[in-house]
């Protein structure tokens, strides 16, 4: 097998993701996976596509992240992982789609607007 490259973005995050067969680890921006996101959490969501399609154990994951904060990172290494195991196996789609896995989520911070402290804060009304 030779090595599967896909990319996965969340809010400003942008994850390139090289999947190549191997023994299970996890290099994120060239550190151990455990030593980039230290939270249980964030350590989950990297690894959830894998553990759905029981692959834990079965490839070596390169990755290259850069923007946003921890949480966008971990959740557009998700989805590049996703997309790199259906490119890889098509079958695992239908474990990973009902987990909402496939989709990007599309939110995004809405732009302050000026003359405002703040996006959503209302304008004072004025009669005159």
């Amino acid at each position: 097998m030779e090595t599967v490259h896909k990319i996965g973005r969340r809010k400003t995050a942008v994850a390139r993701v090289y999947v190549s067969q191997g023994s299970g680890n996890i290099t994120i921006n060239k550190r151990e996976f455990k030593n980039y996101f230290t939270t249980p959490t964030l350590q989950y969501k990297v690894q959830q596509p894998l553990m759905l399609t029981e692959n834990l154990e079965a490839y070596d994951i390169k990755v290259n992240v850069y923007g946003g904060g921890v949480t966008g990172q971990a959740e557009a290494i998700r989805l590049a992982i996703t997309r790199a195991l259906v490119a890889i196996n098509e079958e695992d789609k239908a474990v990973l789609k009902p987990e909402g896995l496939l989709t990007r989520d599309p939110r995004m911070v809405e732009r302050k607007k000026f003359g405002q402290k703040k996006a959503r804060k209302k304008f004072q009304f004025s009669k005159r």
